[in-house]
């Protein structure tokens, strides 16, 4: 009977160390996915403070917590199930998909630049596809809605290349990385986006109830500099949309076989680092970047009239109450 007992005990060790070792697996692919979508995630950072600006103090934290929930549940409700399904069924299928999301990036990105430019020609765009002001409800509304859009298609690029990083681990053990990147980084992301844009009030605070000057100073120059910061953000958010939707589509096009555009921006990457050699490996990243946005903003800007007159007519066809409607006026 003891025996018995020290076997069965035995085995629940060995059982437990196994568990263990394959939650320390877990953690390292998690790890090492993490570190490579970093670029995605730096971008999804700088994206989404642009779409808290212009609301009062009091909306921006349940603002950002409503796009944070959204963005879980893109990943964990969706795209994880789907990216496992795909992965097993239909592979071939993933590229196309990244793709589609990496062109509404790239006309996300192009409707902002094209706003900028041509404000009141971007207004009727926007009019056309229903994205114009109304009431400031109405607004939060269409704005969480956006970023909640945009978050897929960066979340779908930030899963792929975490899948992509475990792609011979059992079924079960993808789905706990590709969980736990998920979740790690919508916290680190939006724990990011909150701690800026409320850095302000913060600096407010400390105005008002520090005790020395040098704190009252570093107040001040909060309360001063976040504004610039945030314009700043919205324009690397703007950047980033077409730089992530142009790279996803030159990635995709040189897998189906079309890398003459991949590998002319992947030449002069390299040309323009062995140029200042000294800080080569920063130049090519930037090189690479530009181009892809520059890609991304050319794929953004033919979307533009696209949307406007066919895609938006279209939906309104077809769903006659759907905010693609034109508006009246």
């Amino acid at each position: 009977m003891a025996t018995g007992l020290i076997a069965l005990l035995d085995d629940v060790a060995a059982l437990a160390k196994l568990a263990a070792a394959s939650l320390d697996d877990v953690a390292a692919q998690a790890g090492r996915a993490g570190v490579k979508a970093a670029g995605v995630v730096i971008d999804d950072a700088a994206v989404t403070p642009r779409y808290v600006t212009g609301f009062a103090a009091s909306r921006e934290l349940p603002i950002i917590g409503r796009i944070a929930l959204g963005s879980l549940k893109n990943k964990l409700l969706f795209l994880l199930p789907a990216s496992l399904a795909l992965s097993l069924v239909a592979p071939w299928a993933i590229t196309p998909l990244l793709m589609l999301g990496g062109a509404f990036l790239c006309y996300e990105g192009a409707e902002k630049v094209y706003e900028a430019l041509f404000p009141h020609a971007a207004h009727g765009h926007e009019a056309k596809t229903g994205m114009a002001g109304g009431n400031p409800r109405a607004v939060e509304e269409a704005r969480i809605a956006s970023a909640i859009k945009t978050d897929f298609i960066l979340s779908a690029e930030i899963m792929a290349m975490t899948l992509s990083t475990v792609p011979d681990s059992p079924f079960w053990t993808q789905a706990a990385v590709l969980a736990l990147v998920g979740i790690g980084i919508t916290i680190a992301v939006y724990g990011a986006v909150a701690l800026i844009v409320k850095a302000d009030d913060a600096g407010v605070a400390l105005v008002a109830r520090a005790r020395t000057a040098p704190v009252r100073g570093l107040g001040r120059l909060l309360v001063a500099g976040m504004p610039a910061l945030l314009r700043l953000l919205a324009t690397v958010g703007t950047v980033a949309m077409l730089w992530v939707g142009g790279g996803i589509l030159l990635h995709g096009l040189e897998g189906f076989g079309v890398a003459a555009p991949s590998h002319a921006l992947h030449h002069l990457a390299e040309a323009a680092g062995h140029a200042v050699p000294a800080v080569g490996g920063a130049v090519e990243w930037l090189v690479t970047a530009l181009g892809s946005a520059l890609a991304g903003l050319v794929v953004g800007a033919a979307l533009i009239p696209v949307v406007g007159h066919v895609l938006a007519p279209l939906a309104q066809r077809l769903w006659p109450g759907s905010k693609a409607a034109p508006q009246a006026g």
